[in-house]
């Protein structure tokens, strides 16, 4: 037998507990740490014209990280959006609005992605 405090204790009204939270702030810190990195980068380039950092990218040191931040920052972005969308929408518009949402996130993050594996793999522009 449990209390009820037992029950609930570290779920919310949603009986999902810090499970989005905690994805936020995981999200938010790898953004951090991958935002560093990139600007670091970007520094320790001889140049920045179209051809250096096209071989800059080409590297699977520069493309790996590059898709692990546009994967980090999309879903972030997905993150922070739906607690807009679940706290100011109405409810008439509020599933369409997620799909909208997920859709455009996945579809954006997509092209990015294909795009840095284009340069990485040396597909032709």
């Amino acid at each position: 037998m449990t209390t009820q405090i037992g029950r609930v204790r570290g779920l919310g009204s949603a009986h999902a507990g810090a499970h989005h939270w905690w994805h936020q702030k995981i999200t938010a810190g790898t953004n951090v740490l991958l935002v560093v990195w990139l600007l670091a980068s970007i520094a320790r380039l001889p140049a920045y014209d179209y051809t250096t950092v096209r071989l800059w990218l080409h590297s699977m040191w520069a493309a790996v990280p590059m898709v692990l931040l546009i994967a980090s920052v999309f879903y972030h972005f997905r993150l922070g959006l739906q607690v807009v969308i679940e706290d100011y929408a109405h409810k008439e518009n509020r599933f369409v609005m997620m799909i909208l949402l997920n859709v455009f996130t996945a579809a954006a993050a997509a092209i990015a992605i294909v795009s840095i594996l284009k340069v990485a793999f040396g597909a032709a522009a």
